[in-house]
Order: C-alpha cells, then structure tokens, then sequence
C-alpha cells in the first residue's frame, strides 16, 4: 500500500503489459514416446485402462496410446543439461525464476512469492508411442487482483502441444500467482 494514498501499488506495468501475449518458440522433447515411459505413466496414476497397453482394446486410437497428460511430463530436460537445482548453490538464488517457461520473457513483478494456481486441460487426441511432442507457450494474460494482504499478480501460460506433424494433442492452461 502506498502511504499516502492508502492504495496498493500497480504492479502491471507497461512493460509487464507488453509480454502479454509473447510466444516462446517451439521446444521438442528430446525423445519420442516410448511404450515404457507411458506404461510407467499410466500405472502411476493407477488407471489401468487397455487402451494404454493392449493393441485390441486401443484399435480406434491406431494402437496403444499415452495417458491425457502425458505430453506435459514428455518435456524433461536432456541428459547433459545442466540440473535446476545446482542454482540452489548461488548465494543469490531464491529458488523462484521468473521466466516460467523456457524462451518467454521474464515477468518483472517485485512480489517474492510463486504459488501455482492451478491447470486445465483440453484433449485434442492422444500421443502415440514414437511421436515426438513439441509445445508451444505464451502468456495469455497477466493481471492483478488487490487482497486482504496486499496485491496479488496472476500469470495465465497457455502450452499447446503438438506431433512434430502440427497435430494438436493437448492444450494445458496454468495460472501461477505471485503474491
């Protein structure tokens, strides 16, 4: 809150305005779909359903298919890249980077705090065992809101993701809110 006028500050410049709508370019996982990774996957989330693993039951799909979310978990980082984590080991680093996904522009709002908000899903289809996924991000909005304890700035992502053909299999919308 400004003293003076008693009103919390408005954190949605008009450079935080400008990056609403900014694309990243598209990133490709680094491996295709593999039949294993999607039976861990479906096994973990204890859906036992054929279509993930058995040829007959999955035969509208054209075979065996990953569970709905799969794509958003195919995105890991390669094997040389560097971990994360290792930033932990710089004095300045409070676990909290500001650019929230790989090629977006960094959301400059002096709040400290990052909470995730929340996803929703919309299923175009299935990704298959030996399709590469690819997605795309961008900010679809980027507002505040003004609570009890002071502003609070939501960040709306949407991740489309892809085949390597262009066909849509998932978009994934995330609201991260920094307070």
């Amino acid at each position: 809150m400004s003293a003076a006028t008693g009103t919390p500050p408005d954190y949605i410049t008009p450079a935080v305005r400008a990056i609403i709508g900014a694309e990243a370019p598209p990133l490709e996982a680094h491996h295709p779909v593999e039949a294993s990774e999607a039976r861990r996957f479906h096994q973990a989330l204890m859906d036992d359903a054929p279509r993930y693993w058995d040829p007959a039951a999955a035969s509208r799909y054209g075979g065996p298919v990953a569970p709905i979310g799969f794509p958003v978990h195919a995105m890991r980082r390669a094997e040389d890249e560097a971990d994360p984590l290792d930033a932990m080991q710089q004095g300045e680093y409070d676990g909290v980077d500001r650019r929230l996904r790989p090629g977006l522009p960094e959301v400059q709002v002096p709040l400290k705090r990052l909470m995730n908000g929340g996803y929703e899903y919309e299923l175009f289809r299935y990704a298959r065992p030996g399709e590469r996924i690819r997605v795309r991000s961008r900010y679809a909005d980027i507002y505040q809101r003004n609570g009890r304890t002071g502003p609070i700035v939501f960040v709306v992502i949407e991740d489309d993701y892809e085949t390597e053909h262009g066909e849509r299999l998932l978009r994934s919308t995330n609201t991260i809110i920094l307070r």
